[in-house]
């Protein structure tokens, strides 16, 4: 697991690289590693993730409020990353900005970032309950995520289930200015998998060889701040499967329950017919 952890925090430290920009536009570049997977593709939680870094770097006086992703290549993890950040506005209060992920193929992923500074306001939250942490002996071991995971059900289960899952996570202590980075970087591993549960003989770790699978968008929402580091529940929901998509999504809550950020997922998923 330290080996894990550590590579994926080495690859959230990403770089800014001297560019010269001719377009007239204020553009920052910055250039990010990969993991050492066992796969040879980037996973989209890294990028994800490094898309968030990006933009906090680029807005320091700012935190992202919201982030809108698009996969359109898959990325190959013997090559860095370039992250190209385009600034579209930076008010006093509110912040837009996109950004481009590139590798000599050409684009990988694109995103549209909103930024906002924090400011005081009503405050009213409506969700359902959250659930007791299980305890230890509930804990999943999943190769992606490299910190303490808990989970009352299976998300590999090939029987016929709704299409809810729910699971709490914990990073080891880690700076809280990562925090966003790593919850965004976790949202991208079991909403295909949650579509998949009422599938009978289907689940995610089929990918590649009982079906194919792949991210083409993923949205975030930040609504507190919150640390990693302390137990998160996130929650997810997949409404719909239909036309070779699927489509999720989900809520991350503290112990005490609050809410703190939202995410939703549309992935190709090619079942056997």
């Amino acid at each position: 697991m330290s080996d894990l952890w550590s590579d994926l925090v080495d690859c959230l430290d990403i770089t800014r690289v001297p560019s010269p920009d001719t377009s007239g536009e204020a553009e920052t570049v910055f250039e990010g590693s990969n993991q050492h997977l066992t796969y040879h593709r980037v996973f989209g939680g890294q990028i994800l993730g490094q898309f968030v870094r990006a933009a906090a770097s680029s807005f320091p006086d700012k935190q992202v409020k919201s982030l809108h992703a698009l996969f359109p290549r898959e990325g190959r993890s013997e090559e860095p990353i370039r992250y190209r950040v385009r600034r579209h506005h930076a008010g006093r209060t509110f912040a837009s900005a996109s950004i481009v992920a590139e590798q000599a193929s050409g684009v990988i992923a694109t995103a549209s970032i909103s930024l906002h500074a924090p400011e005081d306001g009503p405050r009213r939250q409506t969700t359902e309950p959250v659930p007791a942490l299980p305890s230890a002996e509930h804990k999943a071991d999943w190769d992606l995520l490299p910190w303490e995971i808990r989970a009352t059900r299976d998300i590999d289960d090939k029987g016929s289930s709704a299409p809810e899952f729910e699971f709490w996570m914990r990073t080891p202590a880690v700076d809280p200015q990562l925090a966003q980075a790593l919850a965004s970087y976790a949202t991208d591993l079991t909403l295909i998998g949650t579509a998949l549960l009422p599938q009978e003989s289907f689940s995610q770790s089929g990918n590649g060889t009982a079906f194919l699978s792949a991210v083409t968008s993923h949205t975030l929402w930040f609504h507190r701040e919150f640390r990693t580091d302390d137990w998160l529940l996130l929650r997810q929901h997949s409404p719909i499967l239909a036309h070779g998509r699927s489509f999720g999504r989900g809520d991350i809550l503290t112990e005490a329950g609050d809410l703190v950020a939202s995410y939703a997922q549309e992935a190709m998923v090619r079942l056997p017919s």
